[in-house]
Formats: structure tokens, C-alpha cells, sequence
């Protein structure tokens, strides 16, 4: 029984041990398997990496490609385009140089023509020199035969003659002599005007004004051109506006970082100006926006005009004046008459009646008064119908001003009798302010037109070389050549050039003409 027990516990353990062994060797296999299978997967997902990368690499390739494509092409475009812009060049500056060359050869050909034609001028000149000295020496062979004729016929001797021809030339004289009496006498007849011509020319020079000659454009500059189509606007409605609104032209053209504002009105242009400065800054510009300006800077110019009104009141020492006409007096530093400021010409009335009123016992103030607002119509032309003398008065009328400041209104243009002192100094006044050099444009071109015309005259004479009219025009020095005229012709020029003054050219007092003659021997010692 043991026995059997026995060998059932060996029969077990051998059991045990061949399903242990082979449970081993079946598990060992099992994991050969695994390993295997995972070394598969292991070899297919690295050819598969092996793959993917061999695909990126072509495509990497393929990029390289074409870009290194794309950057020849681009680099073959640059250079087609620089070399055709340097072939444009190189065409352009061969057309310019040839054209240059064109413009030299004209110059050239022009200079040759020119030489010629003043070599031609210089023969030509020195014949007729020739033929004039020919023909001087032929007149003085033929009139000593006349003289010699003269003296056989009329049984007279040369110095008979020469004494007969002094006797006729002295009765000449007489003439002149008699038409400087009558001069004289008429300058005897204004020795009563001595003191008041003394009066003027005290005022004349104790006071000298300022002339400014006023343009018709007022020049705007702006930061950049990018704020010109701001101003004109969409559709133009911005400039329509400004127009519209400040009166004035506004004018935008390829002038770089500025615009033009034109009107012959120079109060409206010059509060055009600042509203168009004041839209620049702010940077708003809109129809609305240029209105609201506009009010503003209307409103500030008309205290602005009040108040200068004011101030030229109070140095004057005017005493009370209406407030009315004092902000016109403002206004006429924006009117200009003859390219002449207003109240510019205004304040030099006003200083040259009251200097003038001292002198002849008037009263200053009221003459000073009166200057002041003879042109005070002026500031109302732009805005109102009639002459500045009808509006001038009715303004002054209306605001109670003195009887002498409406007779010097109406007087210093002939409207009315100069009925007092005062009247009388701001006519003078006015007439010094208006005609003196310079004041005036249309003065000043009639007094150079008139000097011209007198150094036309000397310049038409045979022999004179040159002509200049000095002294303002008092005086005319003519310069002759020596080789034509002789002394005695220069004298006999003189005198024929001043007939000839008289005859042609209107001029206040008297023109002094001098005949220059200078005659130069030069020798040569060897």
C-alpha cells in the first residue's frame, strides 16, 4: 500500500515536472514568437521612416530647385530691366548731347553772323566818318567861296561882315533877353507866395511817411501738399465753401506747400488769410468748421479795426470821436488808392495840415482832424455805390463831425470852396502826400516816362554820344564827341535842345541843359 502511495506521489511529481517543463517550452516559444513578430514590426515601421524620409529629402530637392529657378529668373529680369534703362539712358543723353551740339553750332553760326554784321557796321561807319569829314571840309571850302562871293558883291571886308553878323545876332539875343525879363517879372509876382512856399517846405521836410505798395494776392503756406485736396474737398465742396463764404479766390495750383488767395479787396483777403492759417492748424476743414472760423476771426479783425481806430485817435490827441468812424480808420489800413495805403496817406495828411495849420495860425487839431478824415469814404468804396467824397461826407454828417472836417471832405477834390485855414492846409497837404516820388505809381511812370522823352530828344541830335537827365529831371547833361561838333556848335546845340524841351515836353520849372565837349590828343614817343 505504501508502495502504491509512493509511487502515486512520484507518478504526481514526474506529472508536475513534464507539464512545468513543458509549459516552459511552451511559453519560450510563445515569447520567440512575440520577438520575432516585434522585430518584423520594428524592420517595416524603419523602412517605412526610411521611405518618408527619402520623400522629403526629393521634395526638399524640389523646392531647392525651384527656388534656385525662381531667383535666376528674377535675377534675369533685373538685369533685362537695368540694362534697358540703361540703354534708355545712354539713348537720352546722346539725343540731349546732340542737341546741345545742334544749340552750340547755332550759338556759334549766330556769333560768326554777329562778328561779320559789326564788321560790316564798322566799314559802313568808317565810310560814312570819311565821307562826313569829306563832306565837312567841302562845306567849309564852299562857304569861305561864299563868304569871299558874299564879300566881293557886298563890297564888305570879312571883318565888316563879322561885325554885321554880331549886330543880328545881338538883336537875336534881345529876344532872349526880353523873354527872361518877362520871367523874371512873373517870379517878382510870386515873391507873395515866398512864406507859404517857406510854410511847405518846413512841413515838407519835418515829416517823411512810409509807402508801401499793396499786392492784389495773399500767399497761404501749408506743411505739405496733402492739405490741398483737403481744401478743395470732396466733390469740390470745400473750396466752393471757402469761396463762397470769405469772397475771395482761392487758388490751388502746382505751386509746392502753398495756395493763393486773390482779391482786390485787402480787409476781406486779409481775414481770408488768417481763416485759412486758423483751418491749416486746426485741421477740421468741413464746410460747417469754415464758417465757425470765419465768424471768429471776422469778429476779432473788427476789434482789431476798433481798436487801431482808437489808438491813431489818441496819438493825434483828436479828442471824443464817434466810434463808427474810428473803426473806418481802421479799415483804410486795408484800402489802397494808386498802389498808395489809405491810412498810410491818411496819417501823412493829417501830420503835414497840422504842421501847416501852426504856421499860418489855424487850429492844429481840426486840421489834424480834418487830414485825418478827408479819405475816410474810402473805407465804404468796396461795400457801398458813390465816390468816397459823397460817402465820406454822409458818414461824417450822420456822426455830428466838425463843418470844417465836411469842407475838407468836399473840397480837396473840388466839390466845394476851400471856406477856412484848416481846409486849405488839408488840400495842400493832400496834393504833397499824393504827388510826391514815389507816393503814387502812375506818378512815378509819368515822371520817368518824362525824363526818357527829354534824354530822347538830346540822344536825336547828330553827334551826342550820350545823354542823362539829373537832378530829377532838372538838369540834362549831354555828352558830345568832339570830333564832330566843334565848340561853337556845342553852344548852338545847347540852345536848340532846349527849344526843343519847350516845344515838345511838359515839365514843372525850368530844365538846365550842359553840352560836355572833351577833346584828347594822345602822342605816341618812340
Amino acid at each position: 500500500m505504501i508502495d502504491s502511495i509512493e509511487w502515486t506521489l512520484l507518478s504526481c511529481i514526474v506529472c508536475a515536472l513534464v507539464a512545468g517543463i513543458s509549459t516552459y517550452l511552451i511559453s519560450r516559444k510563445l515569447h520567440t514568437a512575440n520577438c520575432k513578430l516585434h522585430i518584423q514590426k520594428a524592420h517595416t515601421k524603419a523602412k517605412a521612416i526610411e521611405y518618408e524620409a527619402e520623400v522629403l529629402l526629393n521634395e526638399a530637392r524640389m523646392r531647392v530647385k525651384e527656388l534656385e529657378l525662381n531667383a535666376k529668373m528674377h535675377y534675369d529680369h533685373e538685369v533685362a530691366q537695368i540694362t534697358k534703362q540703361y540703354e534708355s539712358y545712354i539713348s537720352h543723353l546722346e539725343t540731349q548731347e546732340s542737341k546741345n551740339k545742334q544749340q552750340l553750332d547755332s550759338m556759334i553760326a549766330e556769333i560768326n553772323i554777329e562778328k561779320s554784321n559789326l564788321r560790316e557796321r564798322k566799314h559802313h561807319l568808317e565810310d560814312h566818318i570819311a565821307k562826313y569829314q569829306k563832306i565837312r571840309n567841302e562845306y567849309q571850302q564852299k562857304l569861305e567861296e561864299i563868304t569871299q562871293s558874299l564879300c566881293h558883291i557886298a563890297s564888305l571886308t570879312r571883318e565888316q561882315a563879322k561885325e554885321m553878323a554880331i549886330n543880328r545876332a545881338m538883336e537875336l539875343a534881345r529876344q532872349d533877353i526880353a523873354t527872361l525879363a518877362r520871367k523874371f517879372e512873373n517870379q517878382a509876382k510870386e515873391e507873395a507866395r515866398k512864406k507859404a512856399n517857406y510854410i511847405l517846405a518846413q512841413a515838407t521836410t519835418r515829416y517823411a511817411g512810409e509807402f508801401a505798395s499793396e499786392r492784389l494776392i495773399n500767399v497761404v503756406p501749408l506743411p505739405n501738399d496733402e492739405l490741398k485736396g483737403r481744401l478743395i474737398g470732396k466733390e469740390g465742396r470745400n473750396i466752393k465753401s471757402l469761396e463762397m463764404v470769405l469772397g475771395v479766390d482761392v487758388i490751388i495750383d502746382d505751386t509746392p506747400n502753398a495756395i493763393v488767395l486773390s482779391s482786390f479787396n485787402l480787409y476781406r483777403r486779409a481775414i481770408a488769410t488768417r481763416v485759412v492759417e486758423r483751418l491749416v492748424e486746426d485741421g477740421r476743414i468741413q464746410p460747417a468748421r469754415i464758417e465757425e472760423i470765419y465768424e471768429r476771426v471776422k469778429q476779432e479783425y473788427e476789434d482789431r479795426v476798433l481798436e487801431e481806430g482808437d489808438d491813431i485817435v489818441l496819438k493825434l490827441g483828436l479828442g471824443a470821436m464817434h466810434h463808427d468812424i474810428k473803426r473806418l480808420i481802421g479799415k483804410l489800413k486795408y484800402r489802397a488808392s494808386y498802389g498808395q495805403n489809405a491810412l498810410g496817406h491818411s496819417l501823412e495828411v493829417a501830420h503835414l495840415a497840422g504842421l501847416i495849420a501852426a504856421e499860418l495860425g489855424g487850429n492844429v487839431k481840426l486840421a489834424k482832424r480834418a487830414g485825418l478824415l478827408h479819405d475816410i469814404g474810402k473805407a465804404l468804396t468796396h461795400e457801398y455805390e458813390g465816390s468816397h467824397v459823397t460817402l465820406g461826407e454822409e458818414v461824417c454828417k450822420r456822426c455830428n463831425e466838425h463843418p470844417i472836417v465836411l469842407n475838407a471832405i468836399l473840397a480837396h477834390h473840388g466839390h466845394e470852396e476851400i471856406r477856412t485855414i484848416e481846409c486849405a492846409a488839408v488840400c495842400a497837404a493832400d496834393a504833397l502826400s499824393s504827388a510826391r516820388p514815389g507816393a503814387r505809381r502812375e506818378v512815378l511812370e509819368s515822371f520817368l516816362t518824362r525824363v526818357k522823352e527829354i534824354e530822347n530828344i538830346a540822344l536825336s541830335k547828330c553827334g551826342v554820344l550820350q545823354a542823362y537827365a539829373i537832378n530829377a529831371g532838372r538838369e540834362l547833361r549831354v555828352i558830345v564827341n568832339a570830333d564832330v561838333l566843334s565848340d561853337d556848335e556845342s553852344v548852338i546845340l545847347s540852345r536848340e535842345i532846349a527849344k526843343e524841351i519847350e516845344s515838345s515836353v511838359q515839365y514843372p520849372g525850368d530844365v538846365k541843359v550842359s553840352v560836355i565837349r572833351e577833346m584828347r590828343a594822345v602822342s605816341m614817343a618812340h
